[in-house]
């Protein structure tokens, strides 16, 4: 289940790109089925089967080219809230500890219809 979702940028390359940030409740929930739709020039998103959704205005440029290709390009980026816990003792110097490393970022790409 989506606790909270946001729309952080709308941009175009060749069609509208929707970059999205998605936190979820828990680690193992994979229910994510998102829903576009555009009223007068508010892009909504929202999650088949929640109350969680998101809306953007976009500009008439934007509008024009979503209006075109009938889709739009997301990009997700999922989050869980305290999936990897509070790191309490530090490496003084973290490119020589066991912290080197980033931690895995889960992210999704898809094109999704568009409803008007």
């Amino acid at each position: 289940m989506v606790k909270s979702m946001q729309i952080t940028k709308a941009s175009i390359r060749g069609r509208l790109v929707i970059d999205l940030e998605a936190s979820m409740s828990d680690p193992q929930d994979h229910d994510f089925s998102p829903r576009a739709n555009i009223e007068d020039s508010i892009l909504h998103i929202s999650n088949e089967g929640d109350e969680a959704s998101t809306s953007f205005e976009l500009d008439s440029e934007q509008i024009s080219v979503a209006e075109r290709d009938r889709m739009i390009e997301m990009r997700v980026k999922f989050s869980v809230e305290g999936m990897h816990g509070v790191l309490t003792h530090k490496t003084p110097m973290p490119m020589t500890g066991p912290n080197a490393k980033k931690l895995a970022e889960p992210r999704w790409k898809t094109l999704l219809p568009l409803s008007m």
